[in-house]
């Protein structure tokens, strides 16, 4: 009996050991076993379910005895849940993964993140890591769509510059039929419209253009797309690149552009609650999602274009370098992303985008 606890608990060992990756640190081994003790993570992600199933899976493959809760609901809704949950001292997420960098960062901001160091950090780019708490973990471009049986090569925007034009040449056919995200109840489409405005002193004339035009502002890009697709609208601005590149290969209708004046490129930010109840099993969820396995996975499988440089495919940073070099505008995840969410500053901006964009009075 004595002999079968020692091959068990050689066993054991080697399990563990077996799942720490090259070049982590010996002292890891101790956060798989205390992962394994909590056995799950709750993680609430505005990443698509449908999107993160490989991801999922192969977390699963690598620790078969944590059990990922994965809640996917919209950027606005993460943070109000976990500011709610978080205030009542009731259960929330252990892991916050938004492509709502601001929101992100405001909820770091405010103390809510644990202070981790990933054994994986060094393989960031500068601009994806703040504080050793708010990790980048894509590299996401910001496109525009188009149904690509419906419009004319002339009517196809390569630049800001040109949808401004376009829309402003043929008003009437375009008239309700341009989409983009309604900045007042999505948190994504407000930073990208507030980043626009940043990049470009134009901006404000395209949002005019749009006005003019009578766009329709929706809260996802899943119902853009739809709406492209079908033909009730032809064209989308700003849309999340990621989930375009997935339906435009299954959807002969859906056209991407990949603007060359810029291309904003977006990262969904995660981090690990301070109060996570499980925050073993987060440091293992967030690691793996930054690791080379995790990254590789993502790319090739969930198609939600990998941040690291040494992971290769059309889906990553890489590949987008290669093909739009200096265009490519990475967001930086930092303080000055919180500028906007000012209360006074985000009432003004909101004002002036709903008399151009929208044209309310």
């Amino acid at each position: 009996m004595k002999k079968f606890a020692i091959a068990l608990t050689c066993c054991l060992n080697f399990t563990v050991q077996a799942q720490i990756p090259a070049g982590y640190p010996a002292d890891y081994a101790a956060t798989v076993a205390a992962a394994e003790k909590e056995g799950k993570v709750v993680v609430y992600s505005s990443t698509d379910s449908t999107s993160t199933k490989p991801l999922l899976a192969d977390f699963q493959a690598l620790y078969p005895k944590i059990k990922v809760e994965y809640h996917d609901m919209n950027t606005t809704e993460i943070y109000s849940r976990f500011i709610s949950e978080n205030a009542a001292n009731a259960g929330t997420a252990d892991v916050l993964w938004s492509s709502s960098m601001d929101l992100q960062v405001k909820l770091v901001s405010d103390g809510n993140a644990l202070t981790y160091v990933s054994p994986e950090a060094g393989k960031l780019p500068d601009w994806a890591l703040w504080k050793n708490e708010a990790y980048g973990t894509t590299f996401e471009p910001i496109v525009f769509v188009y149904n690509k049986r419906l419009l004319q090569a002339d009517e196809i925007p390569l630049t800001h510059a040109d949808f401004t034009r376009i829309l402003g040449a043929k008003a009437d056919r375009f008239r309700n039929k341009v989409n983009s995200y309604d900045v007042e109840k999505s948190g994504l489409g407000f930073m990208l419209v507030t980043q626009d405005a940043m990049v470009s002193p134009a901006y404000w004339d395209l949002a005019k253009a749009m006005g003019a035009v009578s766009s329709r502002y929706q809260s996802s890009t899943g119902t853009m797309m739809e709406r492209i697709s079908s033909g009730e609208n032809l064209l989308g601005y700003n849309l999340l690149g990621a989930y375009a590149f997935v339906k435009a290969k299954k959807d002969p209708a859906i056209g991407i552009v990949y603007p060359k004046d810029y291309t904003l490129v977006i990262s969904r930010v995660m981090f690990v609650a301070k109060k996570a109840r499980n925050p073993n099993a987060a440091k293992l969820w967030l690691d793996y999602i930054l690791s080379r396995r995790g990254q590789t996975v993502m790319a090739n499988q969930a198609d939600l274009f990998a941040l690291r440089a040494d992971v290769e495919g059309e889906t990553t940073a890489a590949g987008l370098t290669k093909q739009l070099g200096a265009a490519l505008k990475p967001v930086r995840i930092g303080p000055e992303l919180l500028n906007m969410l000012d209360p006074a500053k985000r009432l003004e901006f909101l004002k002036q985008w709903q008399q151009t964009a929208v044209g309310k009075k």
